[in-house]
């Protein structure tokens, strides 16, 4: 390669001013990808006991991470829109990153629920509520707002059909998070408050279950009836298994919290939401088989350039496989829990992957192109 096809080849030199204006809205993915990867690996895939301490232990650290992501990128995305507020806005009815802003609300819903997992580690029990219940209201409230206002902006803007993919299931995903943030808090008031939790988290489940399905028919026509996407989005069609993984959590969640509201039906609520929830992952199993296919495909093609969509690849992933963690130990079946550390395994090499190309890319400046 020549002296002048490198330069010509460089990555620009943003000022740290251009870089907050053009701060990709995708960024909070990261912190969901790595809180879920915090969850799961403190839950212990295979339930090996003497790797117990040590998954106990490494999801600690990558809690700790998450919490310093979250933190840093909540700043940043704040300087964005009080500082450089038409860019952000031109961002937000963009067809493809306008979507991705519902990962701010994402994150900070998924460090709720990464609370009250790995709190016993970290937190006593008063300030993980205290945590959890703050965070989830912000992330909430944020959640319903960006989950309306986007879809306002697809409604009035009048998109091509062919702009539709798989970053329209972040807002419905987010939706279905918000549940099992809720479900923690429910142990923790009293039995108005509680029932009054319980109702709502069942609510915004079928919110954002409905978009999803919504959102779901929008793509399959788009799959179907147009050529495939351009190589770039390629990892948005693997957000599909998010809100799959997610709405095979979030019954069962809100199923065991609400235990004692069911009263002697409380069995058959708990058998009813693992029934539906099984049902739930089932449909993610195809869904992963696609993506994997279609993903093949595109690596045959050319391959998939790298830029800050490829987290898509693994909070959606993360969230099958916490799915698969508990519906492997709700039927106590070695299978299921076997095939859950399989995903494990590539959920902890997608995001090594991802982490190790978003630091290069930071290092020699290209993460910060469009």
């Amino acid at each position: 390669m020549s002296i002048t096809s490198r330069r010509a080849t460089a990555a620009p030199k943003l000022p740290t001013a251009g870089r907050m204006r053009d701060l990709n809205p995708g960024w909070f993915a990261s912190a969901m990808g790595t809180g879920i990867l915090a969850v799961t690996t403190y839950t212990n895939p295979g339930g090996w006991a003497p790797l117990a301490s040590a998954a106990r232990g490494l999801g600690v650290a990558l809690a700790l991470v998450a919490y310093a992501l979250g933190v840093l990128l909540l700043v940043a995305y704040a300087i964005r829109w009080v500082a450089h507020t038409e860019a952000a806005l031109a961002d937000f009815r963009h067809p493809v990153k306008g979507a991705m802003h519902a990962t701010l609300p994402g994150g900070l819903l998924v460090l709720a629920v990464m609370t009250s997992v790995v709190s016993p580690s970290l937190l006593s029990p008063s300030t993980a509520t205290w945590v959890i219940g703050a965070v989830a209201a912000v992330g909430g409230i944020l959640a319903f707002v960006m989950a309306v206002a986007f879809t306002l902006t697809l409604v009035t803007g009048e998109p091509a059909a062919a702009s539709v993919n798989g970053g329209w299931f972040i807002p419905p995903v987010v939706t279905i998070i918000m549940p099992m943030a809720i479900a923690p808090l429910i142990s923790h008031v009293d039995p108005a408050a509680a029932g009054l939790l319980t109702a709502l988290g069942f609510a915004l489940f079928g919110m954002g279950f409905l978009l999803f399905l919504l959102t779901l028919g929008l793509l399959y026509d788009r799959l179907i009836l147009h050529p495939l996407h351009p190589a770039p989005l390629a990892p948005t069609i693997w957000i599909g298994l998010g809100p799959i993984g997610v709405a095979s959590l979030a019954p069962m969640a809100l199923a065991r919290a609400g235990a004692p509201l069911w009263g002697d039906a409380s069995t058959a609520v708990s058998l009813l939401t693992r029934l539906a929830s099984t049902a739930m992952w089932g449909f993610g199993l195809w869904w992963l088989a696609l993506a994997a296919a279609l993903l093949v495909r595109y690596v045959r093609k050319g391959g998939v350039p790298f830029h800050l969509g490829w987290w898509a690849f693994v909070f959606p992933l993360g969230a099958y496989t916490a799915a698969t963690l508990t519906l492997a130990r709700s039927w106590h079946s070695p299978v299921l829990e076997g095939f859950a550390v399989v995903l494990f395994a590539g959920l902890l090499a997608a995001w090594g992957i991802v982490t190790a190309r978003t630091l290069i890319g930071i290092r020699s400046g290209r993460i910060w192109a469009s």
